[in-house]
């Protein structure tokens, strides 16, 4: 069984950064990817990026576009996520999540584990 766990929330100011870890544990499917999901407060969850298991390309979602940057570092089992220029549109819950398969979707109901959330709160 698969587990994930996120870490590296906090309280973030207007236009700073953070950098959020997802650690995987147990036993993945062959072949996997591994999105990252905020779920804002009022909001729908949303899928903001993902990465394959295969080739490592990750992809990411409209809400921020040239300020997400995903990676991983295979030998720690561990992706991690970075978010800059932070705003109040920000502030949530994020979670990472995995689904079976070498493909990255953009609806959250498609992961299937899913690992506890990092709080996120953005402030002036």
């Amino acid at each position: 069984e698969v587990q994930l766990q996120a870490s590296g929330g906090g309280v973030v100011h207007f236009g700073g950064s953070l950098r959020l870890s997802c650690t995987i544990s147990g036993s993945t499917p062959a072949g996997f990817a591994v999105g990252w999901i905020r779920q804002a407060p009022g909001k729908a969850r949303e899928v903001l990026s993902c990465i394959t298991s295969g080739d490592g390309k990750a992809y990411y979602g409209d809400a921020g576009r040239g300020r997400f940057t995903l990676y991983r570092d295979k030998a720690k089992n561990t992706v991690y996520f970075e978010v800059a220029n932070l705003d109040s549109e920000d502030t949530g819950v994020y979670e990472c999540a995995i689904r079976s398969g070498r493909t990255c979707l953009p609806e959250a109901s498609m992961y299937d584990t899913r690992g506890q959330g990092t709080q996120v709160t953005v402030s002036s």
